[in-house]
């Protein structure tokens, strides 16, 4: 992938789930394109990795559907850091593989929680920030599982579905105010969070894709960047597919 140097220069990024996956690629790359990260995970030691792997310039453990924790978090990094101008919320778990009338109480709890709760509050804690500049680009990460749904992952799609929901709404209230929001819908990609699903799933989601591959995760990161430069800047309240021909609205 090519990188755009300076593209971030003098701005500073919050990734959350930027341990792994979606949320460490995307923060590999702004700081190659001049940026300043904070990561926000819920596994410490990972954190401690990712640091030292790419150069983050703050680390914050904490579980995003602690809204407490996710507000110190925010109040913490602007103190280190002195200013928030990117959002990419990539944290996000898929829970129980079932049919809706099996589904665990518990787990369904805790994927909303997570999935859409926790990107409610990340969103609630950092536009104060943003409004301070008058600028701000937030990638809410959803999937393509909120637009078509996939079977036996109810509390998954549901979630995903209303966090593309939350960010229309949001990209319009903040239309005037030079904050962007847009929500990423990518169809499977090569990522740790596989390892949640079992691989009769992993081959469902597969099936589904009319390239007939799973995505990489660099092709992802490169769509959030775009999304979170200052080159997006008359698209929001909108999602930006990253679906190998799965979706097409």
């Amino acid at each position: 992938m090519s990188v755009f140097p300076d593209r971030f220069a003098g701005q500073v990024a919050v990734v959350t789930g930027g341990a792994s996956g979606l949320g460490l690629a995307s923060a590999k790359r702004i700081i190659a394109e001049g940026g300043k990260v904070a990561l926000w995970d819920v596994n410490p030691q990972a954190l401690a990795t990712a640091k030292d792997r790419i150069g983050a310039a703050h680390v914050v453990a904490l579980d995003v559907s602690d809204q407490q924790a996710v507000e110190a978090a925010a109040a913490a990094t602007f103190e280190a850091l002195g200013r928030i101008d990117v959002l990419v919320a990539s944290a996000g778990i898929t829970g129980a593989t079932k049919p809706a009338h099996e589904f665990p109480i518990d787990s369904w709890l805790r994927v909303i929680d997570i999935n859409l709760n926790g990107i409610f509050y990340c969103v609630r804690a950092v536009v104060p920030y943003m409004l301070r500049h008058g600028y701000g680009r937030i990638v809410n990460v959803a999937s393509v599982a909120g637009k078509e749904g996939n079977p036996n992952a109810s509390a998954y799609s549901a979630s995903k579905a209303g966090v593309i929901g939350f960010t229309k709404s949001l990209g319009k209230e903040l239309a005037g105010s030079g904050i962007i929001a847009n929500a990423l819908t990518p169809a499977t990609f090569e990522s740790p969070i596989l390892a949640q699903l079992p691989q009769s799933q992993v081959d469902y989601m597969r099936s589904k894709i009319p390239m007939g591959r799973l995505g990489e995760v660099e092709e992802s990161a490169a769509m959030v960047c775009f999304m979170a430069s200052e080159e997006c800047s008359f698209t929001t309240a909108a999602t930006f597919d990253t679906s190998g021909g799965r979706t097409t609205f």
